[in-house]
């Protein structure tokens, strides 16, 4: 048959510089696409000679070659699959956008009834043609499976193709890359076994990479090492994809170190992980997951801007890693893969779209996840802990991120309290069950060091009730308590915010008391021009005095807090109420010193060495310190 030109037919309005420049974002996805066809057409044949051995014969010696070749420029993948005649090459090769696998699943559904069949992604006819990203010549030769000749099919991509016939040994695919000038990287070894671990890893059949190497042999006493010797070469295979897509067997016929090996494979972690959680759904939403929790956090977790980690795979082919759509950023360090045949990708297979399918895929992920910690919390509470101590302020997000799944969160949460040895936790509802009588409010103290908030002045009333408090030294805890607002009825209270409620009788202020400090309050809540006002306190029992916030104000955590990341730029602080003792020597002191002279600087000045101690105590630094110091002298000089 001689040589003919055809011009490209085109379905769907696609023009071939669009799919060659703008339908991939990442070039060196050509091998992963054109491996699936090859692992596509091999399924394709298994399937049809299940009714039709003569189809296969003895070549069930299933694999993908891929050769490269330096001196000729070329990059081979071959496969030993259908094949193709010359009707089905000019069909499926010149008409872009039209898939055959589309419409081989299409034709098996109706004789098969869905119900048996390969998994295939070819879904969209396009993979074919990002071998042109890298290349500026493919050459097909193909021989279809039952048939004695082959078919040669050769485009540069720019409209038109030629074909004409070939040989080829038997049944199967060479598609035959002549590559660009600035492709040549994929033509050395390293760079295709890279990217065949990345992308094609855990494909069901063989990828064998063959190149050329110098043969080693031993030199003899008669060889000179400066002779010139024409260097002899072998030829070298070497199976370059591992194939083990573990999370496609049972649960039951994998071993510990399978999963643990297959945990280090993908996340090249040293550590064995801490929890593996295999799951597969079934029914009308289908896909397999093998998910794992890390032993513990990589030394850039809050260095690097966070992502969800799973990887994506559609019938064992890599897909992404970046699954923004598939796991909330609550979870984001969960490793593990997913794979589904029913994914909603775009045609480019590197995105996924956001569908209703995607958010039932999270939303059982979730569901799935959340269920396990609660049985690890459950069953093996001192593993539970050590997840904790590495993840539980991520986890702790999803309170503010995930309100359908906010109780169950809250109910995962640890913390530490004034009750608490160190390093100890206990969870919400422990704190609940041993709350006091009459107990209405989940008291909690927000700051940078847990060791330096059991001393805080803020407790000492807490402690003489007998009553706990929880003691939280991570960032996300006061947006935690924010977004919560109640556990069990209960409501969270900060220790360091608006006044005391559900105390005791004995704890009021006495209107005695009231009355003989009304005119100093007055007078300090006008001198002392940084906070609001000063009042008598509940809070404090041994303490002189102590800054609070107005309830639905920032305390001094959260106005810390904004200023690190940014959020309190320009803002004014809220000014805080100054709470001082009257029970206390030191105040005692300062109300007979304003009684005997209501105009005294040491007055004011030992006014404003109580808010200075108060913003210490708070965990926050004070304006003057040279100030302050002054003001200790001075009263150390008084001491005489």
């Amino acid at each position: 048959m001689a040589a003919r030109k055809l011009k490209f037919k085109t379905e769907l309005n696609q023009l071939m510089d669009i799919i060659i420049h703008s339908l991939y974002s990442h070039r060196e996805v050509f091998l992963r696409e054109l491996i699936s066809n090859a692992c596509d057409a091999i399924d394709k044949v298994r399937f049809e000679s299940l009714t039709d051995s003569d189809l296969t014969g003895d070549d069930t010696d299933w694999g993908i070659r891929i050769v490269p070749d330096k001196d000729a420029g070329t990059l081979t993948i071959s496969d030993n699959g259908i094949g193709m005649s010359e009707d089905t090459v000019i069909r499926e090769l010149g008409t872009i956008a039209r898939s055959g696998t589309k419409a081989f699943i299409e034709n098996m559904k109706e004789s098969a009834g869905d119900k048996a069949g390969p998994d295939l992604i070819g879904q969209f006819g396009v993979g074919f043609y990002s071998a042109f990203m890298v290349a500026d010549r493919v050459t097909v030769i193909s021989r279809e499976a039952g048939a004695d000749a082959a078919v040669c099919w050769e485009s540069t991509g720019e409209g038109s193709f030629t074909i004409k016939d070939a040989e080829r040994e038997s049944r199967g695919t060479d598609v035959i890359l002549h590559m660009r000038e600035d492709a040549g990287n994929y033509l050395e070894a390293w760079e295709l076994k890279s990217l065949v671990k990345r992308f094609s890893d855990f494909v069901e059949h063989p990828v064998i990479l063959v190149t050329q190497e110098p043969k080693q042999k031993e030199k003899s006493d008669e060889e000179s090492d400066d002779a010139e010797k024409e260097v002899e070469m072998e030829t070298k295979e070497e199976t370059v994809n591992s194939q083990k897509a573990i999370w496609l067997r049972s649960k039951s016929d994998i071993s510990d170190d399978e999963y643990s090996s297959f945990y280090k494979h993908i996340t090249h972690d040293y550590s064995d992980p801490l929890h593996t959680i295999h799951y597969s759904a079934e029914g009308t939403l289908e896909f397999k997951s093998i998910l794992y929790i890390p032993e513990h956090r990589p030394h850039d977790y809050y260095m690097t801007e966070p992502k969800p980690s799973l990887q994506l795979y559609v019938n064992r082919v890599f897909i992404t890693d970046a699954c923004e759509h598939l796991l909330p950023m609550y979870l984001r360090f969960i490793k593990g893969v997913v794979d589904s045949s029913d994914l909603p990708l775009n045609v480019s297979r590197e995105m996924l779209q956001d569908n209703p399918m995607v958010r039932k895929i999270q939303s059982n992920l979730v569901k799935r996840i959340l269920g396990a910690l609660a049985e690890l919390k459950e069953k093996d509470y001192e593993k539970y802990c050590k997840f904790f101590k590495e993840f539980g302020a991520t986890l702790k997000e999803g309170v503010t991120r995930d309100f359908a799944n906010r109780d169950k969160i809250a109910d995962l949460a640890l913390f530490q309290s004034t009750r608490t040895e160190s390093g100890k936790f206990l969870s919400l509802s422990d704190y609940v069950d041993q709350m006091s009588e009459g107990q209405e409010n989940i008291y909690y103290l927000c700051g940078d060091n847990v060791d330096t908030m059991r001393h805080s002045p803020y407790l000492e009333v807490f402690k003489s009730r007998g009553q706990d408090v929880l003691v939280m030294d991570e960032p996300v805890d006061q947006f935690f308590a924010d977004a919560m607002g109640k556990y069990k009825e209960k409501s969270f209270k900060a220790v360091d915010k608006g006044e005391l409620d559900d105390g005791k009788e004995d704890e009021e202020i006495s209107e005695d008391l009231e009355k003989s400090y009304k005119k100093l309050l007055k007078y300090l809540s006008k001198e002392l021009e940084e906070v609001k006002s000063v009042r008598l306190t509940q809070r404090l029992k041994e303490s002189a005095a102590c800054l609070v916030a107005e309830e639905g104000q920032m305390n001094a955590q959260m106005e810390r807090l904004m200023k690190q990341f940014g959020g309190a730029d320009g803002m004014p602080a809220a000014p805080r109420i100054l709470e001082i003792n009257p029970e206390h020597d030191a105040v005692k002191t300062l109300l007979a010193l304003y009684e005997e002279n209501p105009k005294s600087e040491d007055v004011k000045e030992l006014g404003l060495l109580f808010l200075d101690q108060a913003v210490i105590a708070e965990g926050s630094k004070i304006k003057d310190p040279a100030a302050f110091s002054r003001r200790i002298n001075m009263l150390i000089s008084k001491m005489k």
